[in-house]
């Protein structure tokens, strides 16, 4: 992998680096092992932080667009009020769920990892949902496809997934089933001493996953419904919100770039 050693790294970005680097070089030759590893790790470093840091503010701007309509200066993201008490609000949101994961009898990745994968797709399919209703809206219709399509398939993937997480019987699988097999075992007293006192935790860590995953559904089919609206009273011609919520103001770059 062109490293001297890969003992003791932190975490299991090196395990992951190391298998994609695998699949990349039996595709495209050995010989590039060390620079499919190195480009993985970066991969991996630049996903997870800006990741974050998109999230916390996109989180910050729609907090504040939301107690915007409550108190007027809290929708200014040019206040600093606003902006600390929104910023820290979100920030001790995904801090909790970075901290139950972290105690986690069980490692953090069991808690985290079902969270991150469906919410990033539900993300996508949001902004699909958004794509969509702007070119509609914007009078292109005959390019809506493009964005539906894979809008389609994301909502029929993720809801299909977050039923069989909720529903399944099988433990290996359902967040709820885990969590009642877990308690029947703990209240027949079948679980050894160790087991038996990070049960609880276990159990609540697998009932908020369940609640945060009919959430997360719940936010994405009433984003999907509440675009289709849009679009079909656009289409009869009836009056819908404006694609944005202020004119266009030329900056003085723009100004000068027209100018020349």
């Amino acid at each position: 992998m062109g490293e001297t050693t890969l003992f003791a790294r932190t975490g299991g970005a090196p395990s992951l680096a190391v298998g994609m680097a695998s699949i990349f070089g039996s595709a495209f030759g050995e010989h590039l092992l060390a620079l499919w590893y190195h480009f993985a790790i970066m991969f991996e470093a630049l996903f997870i932080l800006t990741t974050l840091d998109a999230g916390t503010r996109v989180g910050r701007f729609m907090l504040q667009d939301l107690l915007g309509n409550l108190w007027q200066p809290l929708g200014r993201t040019s206040w600093y009020p606003s902006v600390l008490f929104s910023s820290a609000v979100v920030v001790s949101a995904w801090g909790y769920f970075l901290y139950i994961g972290v105690i986690d009898p069980n490692g953090g990745v069991n808690i985290l990892w079902p969270l991150f994968g469906i919410s990033n797709q539900i993300l996508a399919a949001i902004a699909l949902c958004v794509a969509t209703g702007i070119l509609v809206k914007s009078g292109r219709l005959r390019y809506a496809w493009i964005t539906a399509l894979p809008l389609a398939w994301l909502v029929v993937i993720t809801s299909t997934a977050t039923w069989q997480k909720l529903s399944s019987d099988d433990p290996r699988i359902g967040f709820l089933a885990a969590a009642n097999s877990l308690a029947d075992k703990l209240a027949a007293g079948v679980l050894p001493p160790d087991k038996a006192a990070v049960a609880p935790q276990l159990i609540f860590n697998q009932q908020l996953d369940a609640a945060l995953v009919l959430f997360f559904a719940a936010l994405l089919w009433l984003i999907v419904l509440d675009m289709l609206r849009i679009c079909v009273r656009h289409l009869q011609g009836r009056r819908v919100p404006p694609l944005s919520e202020a004119p266009h103001y030329p900056t003085r770059l723009e100004e000068a770039w027209q100018r020349d």
